[in-house]
């Protein structure tokens, strides 16, 4: 009788503890991309960003248009070359390619990485904007609506105005 006394007194403390720190939860979302892109140092960023990439498109063009020219002066060619210049050209040919494939690889990279340089400070102003929200109004957790796939979620608040507000974005 004892043990049963205590197995429904530890799960009827278990289930009042249980409720409580359910009840101190608060719940909020936002879409961060949203937040990002309404911030006016997004704009400045992406054109940083499109100033940065060119650079890098405009050299893998020329080298785009030497593989073409290269390659129709091959292929006009074909049939008078002897097989040790069209063997020569061939190789040339892949290594034109190639040369293309690894430059584009590192643009790529680069601009990933100054994307990533340029666009830290707006994250970070965003991220304490609204954990200064959440803070202010009391929130345990602020779900990103825009890159989650919650299917079933419990109801929360829509707190993108007032970190909008408070990043001083209208």
């Amino acid at each position: 009788m004892k043990k049963l006394f205590k197995v429904a007194l530890v799960a009827g403390f278990m289930m009042l503890t249980a409720g409580f720190a359910k009840a101190q939860s608060k719940i909020g979302y936002l879409d961060f991309n949203a937040v990002i892109d309404a911030m006016p140092e997004t704009k400045t960023v992406s054109t940083q960003l499109q100033a940065f990439s060119k650079t890098f498109m405009d050299q893998m063009q020329t080298m785009q248009n030497e593989l073409n020219t290269k390659a129709a002066a091959f292929d006009k060619n074909q049939a008078t070359m002897t097989d040790a210049a069209r063997t020569a050209a061939q190789a040339e040919l892949q290594d034109i390619n190639r040369r293309l494939q690894e430059y584009n690889q590192t643009a790529t990279q680069k601009v990933d990485q100054k994307r990533n340089e340029l666009g830290k400070p707006l994250f970070d102003k965003a991220k304490a904007a609204v954990s200064a929200v959440a803070k202010e109004k009391g929130y345990t957790y602020v779900i990103d609506s825009g890159s989650t796939n919650l299917l079933v979620s419990p109801a929360g608040d829509d707190l993108l105005a007032a970190v909008k507000l408070k990043l001083g974005i209208k």
